[in-house]
């Protein structure tokens, strides 16, 4: 079973820089959005936030992670500070690390499909389930609650598909083109 490799970042809002091996002992979840994703204003930002609120800090960390796939000039860094105050979102976020492609360092890495997209990480580190588009909160919940209950790491969920969308925004979510 092997640990997650580190997320790929250019900056931090709302807190100094963080790595995965420093929250090991934590359930982590990280919510992969943009700022002018539907999908994620409506539900994944959203759902990160009571999460953020309702689990213990000594047992769950949040972590936004700004992938930008998508119009580009438009959400900068100035642009998502004034989103995240406006929204008050107050879990660390991450700005995933441009690549000069379009597609950003940890999204290419991780294999995301697109925004919204969750990620779940068990205590040891390991990824143990990865989500593109809207997760009904029952679902999810039962998924942390079943990882904050483990003593030890079981065996990593298979690595995501490679993206096949056609770039359009559909069921509450925006596929890489």
């Amino acid at each position: 079973m092997n640990t997650a490799p580190e997320l790929q970042v250019s900056g931090w809002l709302n807190s100094p820089p963080l790595t995965l091996a420093e929250l090991r002992g934590k359930v982590v979840v990280v919510e992969a959005f943009q700022m002018l994703c539907p999908g994620c204003v409506s539900h994944g930002l959203p759902q990160a936030d009571r999460i953020h609120e309702l689990f213990p800090r000594d047992d769950v960390q949040v972590l936004g992670l700004h992938s930008v796939f998508e119009h580009h000039a438009a959400q900068t860094r100035v642009a998502l500070e004034a989103f995240v105050l406006e929204y008050r979102l107050d879990f660390p976020i991450a700005i995933d690390e441009p690549d000069g492609t379009g597609i950003p360092k940890t999204m290419a890495r991780y294999r995301l499909r697109g925004t919204p997209s969750l990620l779940l990480f068990d205590r040891g580190g390991v990824l143990r389930q990865q989500h593109f588009g809207a997760v009904p909160d029952l679902q999810l919940g039962a998924e942390l609650m079943a990882l904050i209950g483990e003593a030890s790491p079981l065996v990593a969920s298979p690595a995501a598909p490679d993206a096949t969308a056609d770039g359009r925004c559909t069921d509450g979510a925006c596929a890489v083109v």
